[in-house]
């Protein structure tokens, strides 16, 4: 019987399909705080790298056109974590002002009595993203009840 290799593994960079590679790259730079790290093309594939700190962390890839499917297999949302309830406002706060759409009205729970929340938008392209915290939302409202919610937007 041969052994199962169970390696550790974490994720890497996220990779998304864009329509419009400067409207997202200007999305994800004001509206997340991700820094452009380099840009390239091939005729007309062009893409960006976009990260913190010099880490790559998001690729995006001009080759799509239209708007992200919630109806077919593939990805659900994206999300990323932040410190506290009082940098995910923040990131809301800029969102809105980049006219976003929200699926929630402001930081929801991630389901009743969870102590973690954040907030729920989707991009230029309509791909859905959460920003989170893992405590500090308390108080705040859970849409799904005690469905995650996540999962249902």
């Amino acid at each position: 019987m041969t052994a199962v290799i169970a390696p550790v593994l974490t994720t890497g960079h996220i990779g998304l399909n864009v329509a419009d590679l400067d409207r997202s790259v200007d999305f994800y730079r004001r509206g997340l705080g991700f820094e452009p790290l380099g840009t390239g093309a091939n005729g007309e594939q062009r893409w960006a790298f976009l990260g913190r700190g010099g880490a790559l962390v998001l690729t995006l890839w001009q080759q799509s056109s239209g708007e992200f499917s919630t109806s077919t297999p593939g990805l659900h949302h994206l999300s990323f974590q932040v410190d506290d309830v009082d940098t995910v406002r923040a990131v809301e706060s800029a969102l809105r002002d980049l006219d976003a759409e929200f699926f929630h009205d402001g930081v929801v729970a991630h389901g009743e009595g969870a102590s973690s929340g954040g907030i729920f938008f989707a991009d230029p392209d309509g791909i859905r993203l959460e920003v989170y915290a893992p405590a500090g939302a308390e108080t705040a409202p859970a849409p799904a009840g005690s469905a995650p919610t996540c999962g249902f937007f």
